[in-house]
């Protein structure tokens, strides 16, 4: 027996091992990669220490998630603050608005009888004073720790500091939240719609926007789909009705004229008949 291939087996199987050991993933190590409410807290105190009065209020959901609202004037601060500490991940911002639709909700049946609804506003996690709120979630990747901040929109200015010199990516976001709720950012090089043309009015995300569409046609499930016509309707002044999804050319490939020809479909036509011109019959004489 070779004692050097003795060793080197040896060798292979501690390192293998060893490699085991330190990529196992049992219960205990996937709860502790998982962030704790002690790193959740420590954050708060961090931020808390940072900002000072803004911090407004919190809410630490035990082995979920944390909610910081923050003043509004205290928006940009937060992400200031936030980006120093390890949380470059930047996930989303939006706004919200908590006003109970005027309009119910789109998927009621409109036969039925109207349910009641709540009219208060409520502002959910870490409460609220206004109708609009901004939110963002920011993450620190190292740590796997994740955070959603928020803040009320004032009512009267619709105003709230703008992140984009924070997070690059907070750009087309705030002109969405902009475009869809009428929330301006101060500081925000370009609000300009993304979706819609510039000169629409209203913003669709708001509770008090109505959609037509849904009125008229209610949410999938309940709308009513006009039937097809059976065989013993036959279609008016003769005609045959066209089979569905079947798309059908005219009866005269004439009617398609060269205007309605491209450039390139004419210029190859053309081409086509210059070569049938120049090429000799195959029936004709030869010198």
């Amino acid at each position: 027996m070779d004692p050097l291939s003795d060793a080197g087996t040896d060798e292979a199987t501690e390192a293998t091992e060893a490699t085991t050991e330190a990529t196992a993933t049992t219960p205990d190590t996937a709860e502790e990669a998982r962030p704790s409410d002690e790193a959740r807290e420590a954050l708060l105190g961090e931020i808390t220490s940072a900002l000072g009065d803004g911090v407004v209020e919190s809410y630490l959901m035990p082995g979920t998630d944390l909610w910081i609202r923050v003043a509004t004037d205290s928006w940009a601060d937060v992400g200031r603050a936030l980006h120093g500490r390890g949380f470059t991940f930047f996930s989303f911002l939006s706004g919200i608005d908590w006003m109970p639709s005027p309009y119910g909700r789109g998927e009621d049946d409109p036969t039925a009888e109207a349910p009641v609804r709540e009219t208060e506003t409520k502002q959910g996690y870490a409460g609220g004073e206004t109708r609009f709120q901004v939110f963002a979630r920011l993450v620190d990747l190292d740590r796997r720790l994740g955070v959603t901040i928020k803040a009320d929109v004032p009512d009267d200015t619709m105003t709230v500091g703008s992140w984009v010199t924070i997070f690059a990516g907070a750009n087309w976001h705030e002109r969405e939240a902009h475009e869809m709720f009428g929330i301006n950012f101060d500081g925000h090089p370009d609000l300009r719609n993304l979706y819609l043309p510039g000169d629409f009015e209203g913003h669709p995300l708001r509770k008090d926007f109505p959609l037509l569409a849904r009125m008229i046609k209610p949410w999938p499930g309940i709308v009513d789909v006009e039937p097809l016509p059976t065989e013993d309707e036959a279609p008016p002044n003769g005609e045959t009705a066209p089979s569905e999804g079947v798309l059908h050319a005219p009866a005269d490939e004439s009617a398609v004229t060269a205007a309605e020809q491209t450039p390139d479909t004419q210029a190859q036509q053309e081409q086509q008949a210059e070569s049938s011109e120049a090429e000799p019959s195959d029936t004709g004489d030869t010198a």
